[in-house]
Protein backbone atom coordinates (compact mmCIF):
# COMPACT_ATOMS: atom_id res chain seq x y z
CA UNK A 1 0.00 0.00 0.00
CA UNK A 2 1.40 3.40 -0.97
CA UNK A 3 1.28 5.83 1.93
CA UNK A 4 0.52 9.30 0.64
CA UNK A 5 0.40 11.29 3.85
CA UNK A 6 -2.35 13.69 4.86
CA UNK A 7 -4.99 14.34 2.20
CA UNK A 8 -7.56 16.11 4.37
CA UNK A 9 -7.86 16.89 8.07
CA UNK A 10 -10.42 18.12 10.56
CA UNK A 11 -9.87 19.17 14.16
CA UNK A 12 -12.60 18.88 16.81
CA UNK A 13 -12.63 19.02 20.62
CA UNK A 14 -12.78 15.62 22.28
CA UNK A 15 -15.32 16.91 24.84
CA UNK A 16 -14.36 14.18 27.27
CA UNK A 17 -16.03 16.16 30.07
CA UNK A 18 -19.40 15.46 28.39
CA UNK A 19 -19.02 11.70 28.75
CA UNK A 20 -17.90 8.70 26.73
CA UNK A 21 -20.90 8.73 24.39
CA UNK A 22 -20.06 12.26 23.26
CA UNK A 23 -16.44 11.30 22.59
CA UNK A 24 -17.59 8.40 20.42
CA UNK A 25 -20.08 10.67 18.61
CA UNK A 26 -17.32 13.22 17.90
CA UNK A 27 -14.94 10.57 16.56
CA UNK A 28 -17.69 9.06 14.41
CA UNK A 29 -18.72 12.43 12.94
CA UNK A 30 -15.12 13.33 12.20
CA UNK A 31 -14.49 10.07 10.36
CA UNK A 32 -17.70 10.38 8.35
CA UNK A 33 -16.96 13.99 7.41
CA UNK A 34 -13.42 13.09 6.34
CA UNK A 35 -14.45 10.06 4.29
CA UNK A 36 -17.62 11.30 2.60
CA UNK A 37 -17.66 9.96 -0.98
CA UNK A 38 -14.31 8.27 -0.30
CA UNK A 39 -13.47 4.59 -0.06
CA UNK A 40 -11.38 3.60 2.94
CA UNK A 41 -10.49 0.32 4.60
CA UNK A 42 -9.40 1.12 8.14
CA UNK A 43 -9.32 3.64 10.99
CA UNK A 44 -6.31 4.16 13.22
CA UNK A 45 -6.69 5.63 16.70
CA UNK A 46 -3.90 6.87 18.95
CA UNK A 47 -5.06 7.08 22.57
CA UNK A 48 -3.19 7.98 25.74
CA UNK A 49 -3.05 5.27 28.35
CA UNK A 50 -2.56 1.51 28.68
CA UNK A 51 -3.86 -0.19 25.55
CA UNK A 52 -5.10 -3.72 24.90
CA UNK A 53 -4.56 -3.50 21.15
CA UNK A 54 -5.70 -7.08 20.48
CA UNK A 55 -9.15 -6.45 21.91
CA UNK A 56 -9.35 -2.74 21.12
CA UNK A 57 -9.69 -1.68 24.75
CA UNK A 58 -8.27 1.28 26.65
CA UNK A 59 -7.46 -0.31 30.00
CA UNK A 60 -6.69 2.99 31.70
CA UNK A 61 -5.98 6.52 30.56
CA UNK A 62 -4.98 9.22 33.07
CA UNK A 63 -6.28 11.95 30.74
CA UNK A 64 -9.66 10.26 30.33
CA UNK A 65 -10.71 9.23 33.86
CA UNK A 66 -13.81 7.35 32.69
CA UNK A 67 -11.85 5.25 30.22
CA UNK A 68 -11.27 2.17 32.35
CA UNK A 69 -11.56 -1.04 30.31
CA UNK A 70 -13.23 1.16 27.70
CA UNK A 71 -14.18 -0.79 24.56
CA UNK A 72 -13.28 1.99 22.18
CA UNK A 73 -12.89 -0.10 19.04
CA UNK A 74 -16.21 -1.94 19.48
CA UNK A 75 -18.08 1.33 19.96
CA UNK A 76 -16.53 2.92 16.88
CA UNK A 77 -17.25 -0.18 14.77
CA UNK A 78 -20.91 -0.03 15.78
CA UNK A 79 -21.08 3.25 13.87
CA UNK A 80 -18.56 2.64 11.09
CA UNK A 81 -18.16 -0.86 9.71
CA UNK A 82 -14.47 -0.99 8.80
CA UNK A 83 -11.40 -2.29 10.58
CA UNK A 84 -10.41 -0.12 13.55
CA UNK A 85 -6.94 -0.32 15.08
CA UNK A 86 -6.08 1.12 18.48
CA UNK A 87 -2.60 2.09 19.67
CA UNK A 88 -1.06 4.04 22.52
CA UNK A 89 -0.52 7.60 21.27
CA UNK A 90 3.22 7.65 21.95
CA UNK A 91 3.69 4.30 20.23
CA UNK A 92 1.62 5.67 17.35
CA UNK A 93 3.94 8.67 17.18
CA UNK A 94 6.90 6.28 16.86
CA UNK A 95 5.13 4.46 14.03
CA UNK A 96 4.42 7.81 12.38
CA UNK A 97 8.13 8.60 12.49
CA UNK A 98 8.87 5.17 11.02
CA UNK A 99 6.46 5.54 8.09
CA UNK A 100 6.63 9.28 7.43
CA UNK A 101 9.32 10.96 9.52
CA UNK A 102 12.99 10.93 10.37
CA UNK A 103 12.98 7.22 11.24
CA UNK A 104 11.90 6.17 7.75
CA UNK A 105 14.10 3.26 6.67
CA UNK A 106 15.70 2.83 10.11
CA UNK A 107 15.87 -0.44 12.06
CA UNK A 108 16.79 1.05 15.45
CA UNK A 109 15.39 4.25 16.92
CA UNK A 110 13.61 5.74 19.92
CA UNK A 111 10.79 8.27 19.63
CA UNK A 112 9.95 10.51 22.60
CA UNK A 113 7.00 12.86 22.90
CA UNK A 114 7.61 15.52 25.52
CA UNK A 115 4.67 17.64 26.53
CA UNK A 116 2.45 17.40 29.59
CA UNK A 117 4.05 13.99 30.09
CA UNK A 118 6.73 11.98 28.35
CA UNK A 119 5.66 9.18 26.04
CA UNK A 120 7.87 6.82 24.10
CA UNK A 121 8.10 4.24 21.35
CA UNK A 122 11.01 1.97 20.47
CA UNK A 123 12.00 0.06 17.35
CA UNK A 124 14.93 -2.29 17.93
CA UNK A 125 16.38 -4.66 15.30
CA UNK A 126 13.48 -3.65 13.03
CA UNK A 127 10.99 -4.82 15.69
CA UNK A 128 8.35 -2.55 17.19
CA UNK A 129 8.64 -3.23 20.93
CA UNK A 130 5.49 -3.44 23.04
CA UNK A 131 6.38 -6.04 25.69
CA UNK A 132 4.66 -9.17 27.00
CA UNK A 133 1.39 -7.43 27.89
CA UNK A 134 1.62 -4.72 25.26
CA UNK A 135 2.26 -2.00 27.84
CA UNK A 136 5.82 -1.11 26.88
CA UNK A 137 7.76 1.08 26.59
CA UNK A 138 7.16 3.60 29.37
CA UNK A 139 10.53 5.34 29.17
CA UNK A 140 9.06 8.48 30.74
CA UNK A 141 8.85 6.60 34.01
CA UNK A 142 12.51 5.68 34.32
CA UNK A 143 13.69 7.17 37.62
CA UNK A 144 16.52 9.65 37.12
CA UNK A 145 16.36 11.56 40.42
CA UNK A 146 15.86 9.20 43.39
CA UNK A 147 13.33 10.71 45.82
CA UNK A 148 12.85 13.53 43.33
CA UNK A 149 9.66 15.33 42.31
CA UNK A 150 6.38 13.46 42.61
CA UNK A 151 5.24 11.88 39.35
CA UNK A 152 1.65 11.27 38.30
CA UNK A 153 2.40 7.54 38.13
CA UNK A 154 2.87 7.47 41.92
CA UNK A 155 6.65 7.19 41.89
CA UNK A 156 9.16 9.95 42.54
CA UNK A 157 11.91 11.29 40.31
CA UNK A 158 10.74 9.86 36.97
CA UNK A 159 12.07 11.72 33.96
CA UNK A 160 8.45 12.75 33.28
CA UNK A 161 8.41 14.46 36.68
CA UNK A 162 11.69 16.29 36.07
CA UNK A 163 11.73 17.14 32.36
CA UNK A 164 8.21 17.39 30.96
CA UNK A 165 6.70 20.73 29.93
CA UNK A 166 4.34 20.45 32.89
CA UNK A 167 7.24 20.07 35.33
CA UNK A 168 9.24 22.93 33.82
CA UNK A 169 6.29 25.33 34.11
CA UNK A 170 5.49 24.14 37.64
CA UNK A 171 9.06 24.49 38.86
CA UNK A 172 9.30 28.00 37.41
CA UNK A 173 6.12 28.96 39.27
CA UNK A 174 7.51 27.46 42.49
CA UNK A 175 10.72 29.49 42.22
CA UNK A 176 9.37 32.74 40.81
CA UNK A 177 9.19 34.48 44.21
CA UNK A 178 12.97 34.08 44.51
CA UNK A 179 13.44 35.73 41.11
CA UNK A 180 10.82 38.52 41.01
CA UNK A 181 12.62 40.28 38.16
CA UNK A 182 12.81 37.17 36.00
CA UNK A 183 12.16 37.52 32.28
CA UNK A 184 9.93 34.44 32.64
CA UNK A 185 7.37 36.51 34.55
CA UNK A 186 7.56 39.35 32.04
CA UNK A 187 6.93 36.97 29.15
CA UNK A 188 4.04 35.19 30.87
CA UNK A 189 2.39 38.31 32.29
CA UNK A 190 1.63 36.74 35.63
CA UNK A 191 2.69 33.72 37.66
CA UNK A 192 -0.41 31.65 36.88
CA UNK A 193 0.20 32.01 33.12
CA UNK A 194 3.75 30.66 33.09
CA UNK A 195 4.29 27.91 30.50
CA UNK A 196 7.38 25.96 29.49
CA UNK A 197 7.69 28.07 26.31
CA UNK A 198 8.18 31.19 28.44
CA UNK A 199 10.87 29.43 30.45
CA UNK A 200 12.78 28.38 27.33
CA UNK A 201 12.44 31.82 25.75
CA UNK A 202 14.00 33.28 28.89
CA UNK A 203 16.63 30.49 28.94
CA UNK A 204 17.86 31.67 25.54
CA UNK A 205 18.44 35.08 27.15
CA UNK A 206 20.43 33.55 30.06
CA UNK A 207 17.73 34.42 32.58
CA UNK A 208 18.84 33.12 36.02
CA UNK A 209 15.51 31.47 36.95
CA UNK A 210 15.15 29.87 33.52
CA UNK A 211 18.73 28.63 33.68
CA UNK A 212 18.15 26.89 37.01
CA UNK A 213 14.96 25.21 35.83
CA UNK A 214 16.07 24.27 32.31
CA UNK A 215 19.54 23.06 33.23
CA UNK A 216 18.07 20.70 35.81
CA UNK A 217 15.37 19.44 33.44
CA UNK A 218 17.70 18.98 30.48
CA UNK A 219 20.34 17.24 32.58
CA UNK A 220 17.74 14.80 33.92
CA UNK A 221 16.50 14.12 30.38
CA UNK A 222 20.07 13.62 29.19
CA UNK A 223 20.65 11.12 32.00
CA UNK A 224 17.58 9.17 30.88
CA UNK A 225 18.58 9.24 27.22
CA UNK A 226 22.03 7.97 28.14
CA UNK A 227 20.33 4.96 29.69
CA UNK A 228 18.16 4.45 26.62
CA UNK A 229 21.26 4.52 24.40
CA UNK A 230 22.89 1.82 26.51
CA UNK A 231 19.73 -0.31 26.54
CA UNK A 232 18.75 -0.12 22.86
CA UNK A 233 21.75 1.17 20.86
CA UNK A 234 19.51 3.33 18.64
CA UNK A 235 20.61 5.14 15.52
CA UNK A 236 18.37 8.09 16.34
CA UNK A 237 16.49 9.51 19.30
CA UNK A 238 13.67 11.56 17.77
CA UNK A 239 11.89 14.04 20.02
CA UNK A 240 8.47 15.53 19.35
CA UNK A 241 5.69 17.02 21.42
CA UNK A 242 5.19 20.57 22.63
CA UNK A 243 8.57 20.89 24.32
CA UNK A 244 10.41 20.05 21.09
CA UNK A 245 9.26 23.41 19.73
CA UNK A 246 11.91 25.01 21.98
CA UNK A 247 14.30 24.06 19.16
CA UNK A 248 17.98 24.76 19.69
CA UNK A 249 17.35 26.05 23.21
CA UNK A 250 16.55 22.44 24.10
CA UNK A 251 18.50 20.37 21.58
CA UNK A 252 21.91 22.06 21.72
CA UNK A 253 22.44 21.63 25.50
CA UNK A 254 20.67 18.24 25.48
CA UNK A 255 23.08 16.79 22.93
CA UNK A 256 26.05 18.10 24.91
CA UNK A 257 24.77 16.94 28.31
CA UNK A 258 23.88 13.47 27.04
CA UNK A 259 27.53 12.86 26.17
CA UNK A 260 28.32 12.86 29.92
CA UNK A 261 26.06 9.84 30.46
CA UNK A 262 27.07 7.67 27.50
CA UNK A 263 29.94 5.20 27.59
CA UNK A 264 32.78 5.92 25.19
CA UNK A 265 31.98 2.81 23.15
CA UNK A 266 28.56 4.36 22.33
CA UNK A 267 29.91 7.80 21.44
CA UNK A 268 28.87 8.94 17.97
CA UNK A 269 26.60 5.91 17.47
CA UNK A 270 23.41 7.96 17.77
CA UNK A 271 21.93 11.37 17.03
CA UNK A 272 19.28 13.33 18.91
CA UNK A 273 16.89 15.02 16.48
CA UNK A 274 13.76 17.13 16.49
CA UNK A 275 10.70 15.53 14.91
CA UNK A 276 9.67 17.04 11.59
CA UNK A 277 6.04 15.92 11.90
CA UNK A 278 5.09 18.81 14.23
CA UNK A 279 1.31 19.27 14.65
CA UNK A 280 0.60 16.42 12.20
CA UNK A 281 2.36 13.85 14.40
CA UNK A 282 -0.87 12.61 15.98
CA UNK A 283 -2.66 12.25 12.64
CA UNK A 284 0.20 10.47 10.89
CA UNK A 285 0.81 8.36 13.98
CA UNK A 286 -2.78 7.12 14.15
CA UNK A 287 -2.78 6.34 10.43
CA UNK A 288 0.54 4.52 10.82
CA UNK A 289 -0.92 2.42 13.64
CA UNK A 290 -3.52 1.17 11.15
CA UNK A 291 -0.87 0.54 8.48
CA UNK A 292 1.29 -1.39 10.93
CA UNK A 293 -1.60 -3.44 12.33
CA UNK A 294 -2.74 -4.43 8.83
CA UNK A 295 0.80 -5.45 7.91
CA UNK A 296 1.50 -7.23 11.23
CA UNK A 297 -1.75 -8.88 12.39
CA UNK A 298 -1.85 -10.07 15.99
Amino acid sequence: MKKKGIIKKISRPTEVEMGNAQVIANITKTVKDLTENTEFSAIGIGSPGSIDRKNGIVRFSPNFPNWRNFELVRLIKENINVDVFLENDANAFALGEWYFGKAKGLHDFIALTIGTGIGSGVVCNNTFLTGKDGLAPELGHVVVVPNGPQCGCGNRGCVEATSSAKYIALEAKNLIDRYPDSLVLKLAGKKEKIESKHVFQAYEKNDPLASVVCNFAIDALARAIGGYVHAFNPEKIIIGGGLSRAGDALFVPLREMTKKYVMSSFADTYTIEQSSLVEDAGILGAASAAFYAEENPL
